[in-house]
């Protein structure tokens, strides 16, 4: 983990001003690793989410709508998302918290985790094409935009051959968890400079007018709308685990309705941490499964 040691778990508990961070880093009804939430309340309680996200989300908004009046003018098809990635990958290296880099990074190899979780244990067969970046540098190979491609490329492959095989997705006679594990990705291995200061939630509202200008309309709004299918995924989980209260953590409104981009910073981090939910019950479904496996093989 970081050198950095928060703030909230430091500071000595004192009943007549209690920290609400420790209360949400103690508290067990979500089923976050101590690790990631140590990292994702460190990132939420820093001082540029407390100073600075409030001026930078009004202005990140009307620069959407400025960018969306000057869009009417540009080409259809104009698109830098090349040089778009290269930007994003020096904004992350240079300014952003080790924290918030960290949940990034761990954001793509989770969400693959999730999707393979799905296509090894549904009825039909349907490939994937994982995204598991090792450092930020890997990112600049357009990788954001990759991923809402394949999440979409996957719904659709998978519904169509559901649809085509005439079944229904429920839960398999034996779950495969395989896939499912840490990433791997170390906390102390992110930029750790003093300008590493950005919190995720501040960096995401500064990038997405960007990510708006140097993309198609037609490629920004599928990543809105990509927000949307929190739900289906965790449906497709659900139905296969047979569980469906997982789905209670899982929630990033209805995807048959498409909301405006204006607050797509803020459910982008919503996103995250539904992914991190989603992978975390995973986790702790896969170890209850080890558990039950372990006495028959003991006994086998």
């Amino acid at each position: 983990m970081s050198s950095r040691t928060p703030e909230f778990l430091t500071r000595e508990h004192d009943p007549a001003d209690p920290s609400p961070w420790l209360a949400l880093y103690l508290d067990r009804s979500t089923p976050l690793p101590d690790a990631v939430k140590e990292a994702w309340l460190a990132d939420s309680s820093c001082g540029s989410r407390q100073y600075l996200l409030p001026f930078l989300r009004p202005l990140a908004r009307a620069f959407i709508i400025l960018i969306q009046v000057v869009k009417t003018f540009l080409p259809r098809k104009w698109s830098h998302s090349k040089l778009l990635h290269r930007i994003l990958a020096w904004g992350l290296e240079h300014f952003v918290s080790p924290e918030a880099n960290w949940l990034i990074l761990r954001h793509f190899h989770l969400g693959a985790q999730v999707l393979s979780f799905i296509a090894r244990n549904a009825p039909v067969q349907v490939s994937t094409t994982p995204l598991e970046p090792m450092c930020i540098a890997d990112l600049k190979d357009e990788l954001f935009v990759k991923h809402d491609l394949n999440l979409f490329n996957f719904v659709i492959r998978l519904n169509g051959a559901l649809r085509e095989a005439g079944v229904e997705m429920h839960a398999p006679e034996k779950v495969d968890f395989s896939m499912i594990r840490d990433p791997g990705l170390r906390l102390e291995d992110m930029p750790q400079r003093k300008r590493n200061f950005l919190d995720l939630q501040s960096a995401i509202e500064l990038f997405t007018p960007l990510y708006q200008l140097m993309l198609t309309d037609n490629d920004f709004w599928r990543a809105a709308n990509s927000l949307q299918l929190d739900e289906t995924v965790g449906i497709y989980a659900a139905q296969i685990l047979g569980a469906p209260q997982h789905l209670i953590l899982v929630n990033n409104k209805h995807p048959l309705v498409p909301l405006s981009t204006l607050r797509a910073g803020y459910r982008l981090v919503l996103h995250g941490l539904s992914t991190e939910m989603l992978h975390s019950l995973l986790m702790r479904a896969k170890r209850d499964a080890e558990t039950a496996d372990f006495p028959a093989s003991q006994t086998a």
